[in-house]
């Protein structure tokens, strides 16, 4: 236990040697445990801190069996389908007095963006696995867990992001600080806006790119992503559209030697209406897709040289 989590201190409460397995994967900074195990209590002092591991966070989400987290001078009770949160960098004491398994999900606190002050908002406390945002947690770790093996690493990485911004969710949620002017809240929120930007460029050709898919797939609301997109003054339909279209432009630049239909260049990168994409590009850059192209085709382009001059942009 000690060696997979953080320095710790455990009584095994069984007759015999007790038995039990862990099983653990890495998404990015996120570490996955499957915990089955006999009756124990563990419990992490202020001599175990000193020995280090003072910066992790450890969510355990129960499967099997009851157990009883102390922390901060609280109590929670925790049965299967609910978690916990316990902050390695103060004492706390887990107590299991019967079989159990649980998934622990152990990040670095930094991650969150909320000061220690603040985490202890959710320590010491049992949360709902089945509604409200702690339930949405729930079902999000669950399913992260039972996939953690599928994901090559830099999508790993991007949803260990997402559940530390989740988590910091649900601290300002109990702290009863959603919506209020928050120091860590710019810095997250520029977080966020760069893995969704991120996301838009691996996926600019698919023409169902909506904010509805872009939301749902980093497990924010409609409403937050044009808002993260309003603060930088402009829309998300506005953004991807812009991205598409200097891709298209880019395109239609090329020598003649290698040079494509503009409605094969136009479908590539996601537009779905040939009249709309010819409006679009003569509005952003003061001439029709077939015009830059002929302007294109004309000269060769020199060496470094993408085409025509860009207008409007």
């Amino acid at each position: 236990m000690s060696g997979t989590f953080v320095p710790l201190d455990l009584i095994a409460h069984e007759g015999v040697s007790p038995v039990g397995t862990i099983t653990s994967r890495r998404l990015g900074p996120l570490q996955i445990s499957e915990v089955e195990a006999g009756p124990q209590t563990v419990s992490r002092s202020r001599r175990r801190i000193s020995q280090g591991g003072a910066e992790f966070l450890t969510v355990t989400l129960q499967h099997l069996g009851t157990a009883r987290l102390t922390q901060d001078g609280r109590q929670a009770l925790v049965g299967p389908g609910s978690f916990t949160c316990s902050d390695a960098g103060r004492p706390y004491e887990r107590d299991q007095p019967e079989h159990v398994r649980f998934t622990a999900f152990r990040l670095p606190k930094a991650a969150l963006g909320v000061t220690d002050d603040e985490l202890r908002a959710i320590t010491g406390t049992v949360f709902n696995g089945s509604s409200g945002t702690s339930g949405l947690i729930a079902g999000y770790l669950n399913r992260l867990a039972a996939q953690a093996a599928d994901f090559d690493p830099g999508t790993g990485h991007r949803l260990a992001l997402t559940t530390a911004d989740l988590l910091a969710v649900l601290v300002r949620e109990r702290q009863g600080l959603r919506g209020a002017p928050d120091q860590h809240a710019p810095q997250a929120a520029r977080g966020m806006l760069a893995r969704i930007e991120d996301y838009i460029l691996r996926h600019l050709g698919e023409p169902d790119l909506s904010p509805t898919r872009i939301a749902e797939a980093h497990h924010i609301s409609v409403r937050y992503l044009h808002k993260l997109f309003h603060a930088e003054g402009t829309t998300v339909s506005r953004w991807v559209q812009r991205e598409r279209l200097e891709r298209c432009r880019r395109e239609l630049s090329r020598p003649a030697r290698t040079m494509r239909a503009v409605s094969a260049v136009a479908h590539q990168w996601g537009f779905v209406s040939p009249s709309h994409f010819s409006r679009s590009f003569r509005t952003t850059y003061g001439m029709s897709p077939r015009e830059w192209q002929a302007t294109a085709r004309l000269r060769p382009a020199a060496p470094g040289e993408a085409g025509p001059s860009t207008v409007g942009t």
